[in-house]
């Protein structure tokens, strides 16, 4: 049960993310990032849980795949919203010091050649990063270009395998 909210609330979340990240895998990226931008606004209605009814922010995957088509700055925003330094999003939502984010962030700032931003975040990342217990080189699993070493359409036709889109970001929790 994830009282307060619906089981089937917490569902449509995980449904439309899962739509986006396969849709982003057959290299429909505006379909992708329409359904990822769904998802973040079902994972916003919900209501605050604590544990979190739904553990994975969406913000996470859909940053990380706006890095990896070059839209940097919109990732930056993206990031900066989840981290809750932008003001936009309520104290409930944000994930402050998220080893993730920092991350996406920080590899943002240093492609727009915002260096000094960069070396802020970074000591803030390198702490997170200390107490992580996993390797971070992205702020989510599913920038195949970062985990495997390849661009995002190596396979010719911009998508991945089926057993490399199911794993898309089931290997990482929020921190």
């Amino acid at each position: 049960m994830s009282l307060p909210n619906k089981e089937v609330d917490v569902l449509r979340v995980a449904a439309a993310m899962l739509d986006g990240e396969l849709e982003y895998r057959k290299g429909n990226h505006d379909e992708a990032f329409a359904k990822l931008r769904l998802a973040i606004e079902l994972e916003d209605a919900l209501q605050y849980a604590d544990p979190r009814s739904w553990l994975q922010p969406v913000r996470h995957a859909y940053g990380a795949l706006l890095l990896e088509r070059g839209h940097v700055a919109e990732a930056a925003q993206v990031y900066r919203s989840d981290l809750g330094m932008d003001g936009k999003l309520p104290r409930t939502r944000i994930h402050p010091n998220n080893v993730w984010s920092l991350h996406g962030l920080h590899e943002c700032l240093t492609r727009l050649g915002r260096h000094g931003e960069a070396a802020m975040i970074a000591v803030q990342r390198d702490i997170a990063v200390a107490a992580a217990d996993v390797t971070i080189e992205a702020s989510c699993y599913c920038r195949l270009e970062t985990y495997e070493g390849r661009s995002a359409d190596s396979h010719g036709d911009g998508g991945a395998s089926a057993s490399e889109a199911a794993d898309c970001c089931s290997g990482h929790e929020t921190r």
